[in-house]
């Protein structure tokens, strides 16, 4: 009988753990719901600014991958794929990979020529911080008005939004 009790405390105390791994409020980007304005980004030490205006009726993909996290690499690739048949986005893709030799060797890999840049600060940099990504590596859709009005889009789904956006 108090094998079982112990076998009991040991399940549930598992389970509670188990639970709070899944709590929602750990969403990437909470700081920055749908319709809010996209925080300027400024990349490095230098200080290097990057503009979010897109010309009237076009849109920004704003792309954030490390080369470590396979998934959002794989992503940003596909992403920059379908954007690259589409002139109303224009992607920029930033990469929070700390050696130029790693970024410069996906890069290639990977295929994508236009608007990449490397955030070599890592989870220091202001971008980190304003975009919220310490829960993960996302995208951001932003308009010409620049707010944003997609997040965390896949492949299918971008081309939708621009299906629609074209209707």
């Amino acid at each position: 009988m108090l094998k079982n009790v112990k076998w009991i405390f040991v399940v549930l105390v598992f389970s509670s753990l188990i639970s709070l791994s899944f709590d929602k409020r750990n969403t990437p980007t909470e700081k920055l719901p749908l319709g809010a304005q996209a925080p300027e980004l400024v990349l490095g030490k230098e200080k290097q600014p990057l503009s979010l205006q897109a010309s009237k009726g076009n849109y920004i993909l704003l792309s954030f991958w490390a080369s470590y996290d396979a998934t959002s690499r794989t992503r940003n690739a596909r992403l920059h794929h379908v954007v690259s048949n589409d002139a109303r986005v224009e992607m920029i893709s930033i990469s929070f990979d700390r050696y130029p030799s790693v970024f410069r060797t996906v890069v290639k890999q990977d295929g994508i020529t236009d608007n990449v840049y490397q955030e070599m600060e890592g989870e220091d940099s202001e971008i980190f911080k304003s975009y919220d990504l310490k829960h993960g590596f996302t995208n951001c859709l932003i308009d010409d008005r620049g707010v944003i009005v997609a997040k965390n889009v896949n492949p299918s789904e971008l081309a939708s939004l621009l299906h629609t956006a074209k209707s």
